[in-house]
Parts: C-alpha cells; structure tokens; sequence
C-alpha cells in the first residue's frame, strides 16, 4: 500500500479520526474498452489539519483522480474518505453535498471569477448558498480579501484585477465558509514565476492561520519549499519524500 502520514496519527482503542483529511487505500478505476483502468492504485494519504501536503506529478499520473475523490466528486472503488473527522462512506447525496458546501473549499485552476461581480461580492456569494445573514457575510468576505492583501480592491471587478489578483479572490473564495479542507488544483499554472511564489506562501500563511488541511496539486516543482509535505504521483501510486523538507 502507499501511505503518506505528514504525521502519525493517534492509535488505540480510543482514538478518534485525526482532523483533516485522511485517504485510506483509495482505489479508483474508469472502464476502458472490455477492462478497466486504474487511477489510483491503494493510495493513502493524511494531510492534518494546519499543514500543506504538495501532490506532484505529471498529467495523467493521478493528481486529477486523486483531488475528486478528497472532494468526494467522484466516489472510489475501494478505501475511505474521512473529512475532519466525518467518514465519508455511506453518506447520501444530499449530505455530501452538504459536507462539500460546509466542510471543502476548492481553489481551481482558473478562478471563474462572475465578471459582473466586485471582490466582496464573489464571496458573498458563496455564503448567501449557505444561508448566512447577509450583513455577517459582508464583513467575513472584507475580512478575507484583507487576510489575502486586497482590503483595497474590494469593489473591483474581475476585468480590473490582475492574475494574481484574480487568484487571491478565488483562495479568499474558498475560505468564506470555513472549510477543514482545502483542496488547491495548479494553483500557479497561469502565472509568472514571482507570482506564483507569492500565492503558494500566501496559501502556507492562510493554512497555518485558519487551520485548515491543504492539498495542493500541481505540476510546478519550483515552490515547493512552501509546503510541509511533498509526494509524487506516478501511474496512480503515491510516492512521499523525507519529510520534513529542509527548512521547514
């Protein structure tokens, strides 16, 4: 089996699931033609929560698969899925979403940020989904941009905002319920080298503050020492490196 533990988790008869996220021999298949093609090969992997765990590899290794199945998208053949302590199996429809929309926060790999909306209003959206008091969202949402260095460009529209902006918006997005997992698809694809550096700090930063437990997908190994754990994917199998990275 491959497993990736950033940290040991606490065993015995008393033990409660870690916070987080905990994968635990995840198996995915696609049909493909008369067989079936694997994703992902008894993978497991624990991110705690407050920590950044980097999934590297190239297209097609299982990073996609790997993301949907944390998300619960996509539900795998064998293994478990267990979000802050929630296991997954066996949930109906309504309450995964339920879960998604409470408990997971997505950052993807373009922002699809709504043009006619400014900054607070992209955040306010998301909480008026969950039924929160509008005034309460309104302040959260400031909050946020500020936490992400854009208190100033909260009236802009997507169309005024830069790549990185544009970005920071999407991250501050996904924190605006509170999520315990925070799932990152190529989050510095569309940007420049500095850039790209500044929203993975900013990501450690926001992680460490919030608590959350922060999977990042990616195919950029250039950042990488702003993360607490690194593992590679190849052919759907999971392969850690030493942890922890030197200067962390």
């Amino acid at each position: 089996m491959d497993t990736m533990n950033a940290h040991t988790p606490r065993t015995g008869p008393d033990a409660r699931p870690p916070a987080g996220l905990v994968l635990s021999g995840i198996t995915l298949t696609y049909p493909d033609g008369a067989a079936r093609l694997t994703a992902l090969d008894d993978v497991s992997l624990t991110v705690p929560a407050g920590t950044v765990t980097a999934v590297v590899g190239p297209s097609g290794s299982g990073k996609s698969s790997l993301l949907a199945v944390a998300a619960t998208l996509i539900t795998p053949d064998r293994g478990r899925v267990v979000i802050d302590g929630t296991d997954t199996a066996g949930l109906r429809r309504a309450e995964l979403t339920a879960l998604r929309r409470t408990r997971v926060g997505m950052v993807f790999q373009q922002p699809n940020l709504l043009p006619s909306l400014t900054a607070v209003e992209q955040l306010q959206v998301m909480a008026h989904l969950d039924g929160r008091p509008p005034r309460a969202a309104r302040q959260r949402a400031l909050d946020l941009l500020d936490a992400v260095g854009l208190a100033d460009q909260a009236a802009r529209r997507p169309h005024r905002l830069s790549g990185g902006q544009r970005q920071r918006v999407n991250i501050a997005r996904a924190l605006m319920n509170e999520p315990a997992v925070l799932l990152v698809d190529e989050p510095t694809s569309a940007l420049d080298h500095e850039r790209g550096a500044a929203v993975l700090d900013l990501l450690g930063t926001l992680t460490r503050r919030r608590g959350t437990a922060t999977v990042l997908v990616t195919h950029d190994r250039a950042h990488l020492d702003a993360v607490d754990a690194v593992v590679d994917v190849l052919d759907g199998r999971l392969s850690p490196r030493p942890s922890p990275l030197p200067g962390r």
